[in-house]
């Protein structure tokens, strides 16, 4: 599959900010009481049954929280971020670049 990848390493709180406002519900729940800045952010793009699968893989593969992201039209997931230290975010990322099922 084709995916585009971001990672950002200590995302700043403008950065931060703009990504919880684009959050599902949850995710911005969650978002919103966080009391540390997470050290890095995974930017994942792609199509909704890819996005859910990588979600799963991510979170599987490290300690971090997956959550979708939404674009202009909010009825589709076509990205999640990755939320967590960079060694997790890291891991999560390389995980959803391995999987089999994912290529």
């Amino acid at each position: 599959m084709a995916f585009s990848i971001q990672l950002i390493s200590h995302p700043s709180p403008g950065v931060f900010e703009f990504i919880r406002q684009r959050a599902g519900a949850v995710g911005k729940k969650i978002l919103s009481e966080v009391e540390i800045l997470p050290t890095a952010v995974g930017l994942v793009q792609g199509k909704v049954v890819d996005m859910i699968a990588a979600a799963d893989v991510a979170e599987k593969a490290a300690d971090v929280k997956v959550f979708d992201l939404k674009g202009i039209c909010p009825q589709h997931i076509t990205m999640i971020g990755i939320f967590g230290d960079i060694a997790d975010v890291k891991a999560s990322i390389q995980a959803i670049n391995e999987a089999e099922h994912l290529k």
